[in-house]
């Protein structure tokens, strides 16, 4: 069965944790590990931290748009702005690249995401946004506690 989740909200650093635990209450009803959880707040956090710091340069008045869609045991995750776009997303995929060095920043979001999902592919057009397409299978493996 296919479930569908649309989420929309400003782009300002405070919304990061508040589309964390959205997402994951949302993928809570497919029962994932708690590793499993982790990864998936964990790569939320990593693009939507992206959207807001590198796609809108901290600009709070635009909008960070996620999709997270259930199907079956698989999370596909879309995680979206209309900021300024990554001009050479093959470079921006390097570990440690990071356009805002200057913000000690550790230029690893993307690799965090690949380490964390199953695909992860990357659409960019300057001037007109970037997204961030997702998915994971979840294992059917759980942890039975008495």
């Amino acid at each position: 069965m296919k479930n569908e989740m649309n989420l929309e909200f400003s782009s300002v650093s405070e919304n990061e944790a508040f589309a964390r635990v959205t997402v994951a209450a949302f993928i809570a009803q497919l029962d994932p590990t708690m590793d499993e959880l982790t990864e998936i707040k964990t790569v939320v956090s990593e693009a939507v931290t992206n959207a807001i710091i590198h796609g809108y340069n901290r600009e709070a008045h635009h909008k960070v748009y996620i999709t997270c869609t259930l199907n079956d045991e698989e999370i596909e995750l879309t995680i979206k702005d209309n900021g300024i776009g990554i001009p050479n997303v093959t470079e921006a995929l390097e570990p440690l690249y990071t356009s805002k060095p200057e913000m000690e920043r550790s230029g690893m979001g993307f690799t965090i995401m690949e380490n964390f999902m199953d695909s992860v592919e990357v659409i960019s057009n300057p001037n007109e946004g970037t997204a961030v397409y997702m998915t994971k299978q979840l294992s059917k493996t759980k942890t039975v506690y008495n």
